[in-house]
């Protein structure tokens, strides 16, 4: 029986002709396992990933394996895209069980969805320290038949383990020596040499260059500036971004930044094309303005959907082969170009930096856009990686901001309108009942709930919308989905502390709360920047509410932004934002060169809104008029503020 046919997630449609008999994640899945007292079989992954296909590949499209999958267990697939709360809890436990983790994603678990044996991908064939998926299966199985109580005690012993090392963490102030210290770690772990933190592989560290740039702006911190222009420079030259199509991908498998996991994903592109924009707007960087440009460009070109929200990812593999779409080798360089120039400019050589002798493009000069343009052209007659065309609604969220920022910064209004689509989409689309769903595709609503950073990126998307477009609408969708993550993910026993999941959402055997940023930023961190935001720009007694609510979220992390500031990042730019006020510019009359100026000058979290005096529903212009008739700026910073002023210069020395 085909139970995959009728799923959203191009993920699961991937697998929906497999020997396999996949069940989609249900009360039906778990009901199957106790009726027939076996175990289930969990699968963990997503479109994009590389080893998710390989492992399809050799074990679930082959009959042989299937059969015994089938005989054996209840199998269960899941898209850790679309169901986040279900991969969170597995991956704890896999990483309870194993040291590590990562997708494919292997559980074995009670019919009560229990884990008791957990792994990544498994291989064909037996290799060292690594059965062969098939002797796992067989091991699993008799040890169920044999020794079923020892499974399910260990399965709850592993539950309860998972529940102790995942509570709230103690409240702790994040103040000016947090903030220092957190710049201080950073720069211990930096890699002096090639940008970046830490040792291969190099995720691109988004929230934290935000962090680490708002810090520099509050404070003038040389080192916090030093420290964003190595790696920001680093990764625009490097192999991981895309020189001639824009775009990052997911991450650098070698400390140089030299070859890419080939996978791009939204939410990396969304966050990276804030970022750039953001440090654009602060140093005038030529290389900040045109990766930013090339960014936003990419979320337009290859992930913008028919209906105007942005797919999830392009895949990693092109027809089966990891990265063949993006590299070259010389002679494929002569044949395009006609000399050597762009193999000197890219740093392609005859041995190669990736596999039989092709190179990824790494930029060692200037590029012309006549050249960047040939390439490209030459490159789209290639074979295209397949793109996951789901609409998720945090990366959406994250797209809205990037855009909606980047587009009043650099003036790029096209921008604006694209998020203003990708806003409309999400409303029309996403909202189901008043309450948020996680993921459509081609217009229709998945079944998956919303979760906390659905709420959070989505309210701080529509929060940007309204500074970007002056309209109210945004500013009541937004404060609509923030009353609700109040009120449905917030500890009921535990101040500042929010679950992952929703109150009334599908219990599983934990409810997970994930407090630290990793390649997005927590849904809690989302919020408490959500809420900060809102503060600046709702009435007086919702401002003061929200304040209170980002106040608690930011003091119930400050332990983990002091100890591991890399993944506290999204954490530390909220407080930044709260030491620095926000800042607040209100920009009242029709004066583009104003606001302009506010919108270039003002600092990382601040805040700029412009539209007429007194605009209805447009807390932050009430009670601000012209100035002798002329449009005016209006500058606070918690609760004291400027006098207005009339001209960009006026207030670029106020800000």
């Amino acid at each position: 029986m085909n139970r995959l046919a009728s799923a959203t997630s191009p993920y699961l449609l991937q697998h929906a002709d497999n020997p396999v008999d996949w069940w989609q994640w249900g009360a039906d899945a778990l009901a199957e396992a106790k009726r027939r007292n076996v175990p289930i079989l969990l699968s963990v992954g997503y479109a994009a990933c590389h080893w998710c296909h390989v492992m399809a590949h050799e074990s679930f499209e082959d009959a042989e394996t299937a059969a015994v999958m089938n005989a054996r267990f209840v199998n269960i697939k899941v898209d850790r895209e679309e169901r986040p709360d279900i991969d969170a809890v597995y991956m704890a436990a896999t990483q309870a069980m194993t040291g590590q983790g990562g997708w494919p994603m292997t559980c074995f678990l009670t019919p009560d969805g229990e884990p008791f044996h957990c792994g990544t991908y498994y291989p064909p064939s037996p290799r060292p320290g690594m059965p062969s998926f098939r002797q796992l299966l067989a091991a699993v199985a008799e040890a169920w038949r044999e020794r079923p109580d020892e499974l399910l005690d260990g399965a709850k012993q592993i539950v309860a383990h998972i529940a102790g090392q995942t509570g709230p963490l103690q409240e702790s102030v994040v103040d000016e020596a947090v903030l220092a210290g957190a710049v201080g770690k950073l720069q211990q772990e930096a890699d002096p040499v090639n940008g970046g933190f830490g040792r291969a592989p190099k995720f691109p560290p988004s929230m934290v260059l935000e962090f680490l740039l708002r810090h520099h702006e509050r404070t003038g911190s040389d080192v916090a500036l030093s420290l964003v222009d190595k790696t920001a420079e680093a990764m625009a030259r490097g192999g991981m971004y895309d020189q001639l199509a824009g775009g990052f991908a997911r991450y650098s498998v070698d400390a140089e930044w030299i070859v890419p996991h080939f996978e791009k994903m939204l939410y990396d592109n969304a966050l990276l094309l804030r970022f750039y924009a953001h440090l654009w707007r602060r140093t005038g960087s030529a290389t900040a303005l045109r990766v930013a440009s090339g960014a936003g460009e990419f979320l337009f070109e290859y992930l913008r959907t028919a209906e105007g929200g942005f797919a999830s990812s392009l895949d990693a593999d092109t027809d089966g082969v990891e990265g063949s779409t993006y590299v070259w080798t010389p002679a494929q360089l002569r044949e395009v170009v006609g000399d050597d120039s762009a193999a000197s400019l890219f740093g392609v050589t005859e041995e190669g930096t990736f596999e039989e002798g092709a190179s990824t493009l790494r930029l060692f000069g200037d590029l012309p856009e006549p050249l960047r343009v040939k390439l490209l052209e030459a490159r789209a007659k290639r074979p295209q990686p397949g793109r996951d065309d789901k609409v998720i609604a945090s990366w959406n969220g994250l797209a809205i901001t990037a855009l909606a920022e980047a587009g009043v910064a650099l003036d790029r209004p096209q921008w604006i309108r694209w998020a203003v689509d990708a806003a409309e989409l999400l409303l029309r689309v996403h909202v189901v009942d008043g309450r948020l769903r996680r993921s459509s595709r081609d217009g229709v609503a998945g079944e998956s709930a919303g979760v906390l950073e659905d709420y959070a990126c989505v309210a701080d998307g529509f929060l940007a919308l309204h500074q970007a477009t002056g309209s109210a609408k945004w500013l009541t969708e937004a404060t609509r989905l923030l009353d609700l993550a109040l009120t449905h993910f917030a500890s009921p026993d535990v101040p500042g502390a929010y679950f992952d999941t929703a109150d009334d959402a599908e219990t599983l055997v934990q409810r997970p709360a994930d407090s630290g940023d990793n390649a997005s930023p927590a849904g809690a961190s989302a919020l408490a920047g959500a809420l900060l935001t809102a503060s600046a720009l709702a009435g007086h007694e919702s401002a003061a509410r929200y304040r209170e609510a980002a106040e608690q979220a930011v003091r119930r992390v400050g332990v983990l932004a002091a100890r591991v500031p890399r993944f506290a990042g999204h954490w530390l730019s909220v407080a930044e934002a709260l030491q620095a006020g926000p800042v607040q510019v209100a920009v009242v009359g029709a004066d583009p060169a104003l606001l302009l100026a506010a919108a270039r000058g003002v600092h990382g979290g601040g805040i700029v809104l412009a539209g007429e005096p007194d605009a209805p529903g447009v807390p932050l212009l009430a009670d601000r008029p012209l100035v002798d008739g002329a449009a005016a700026a209006y500058v606070c910073r918690g609760y004291v503020c400027d006098r207005p002023v009339t001209t960009p210069d006026a207030l670029a020395a106020q800000l």
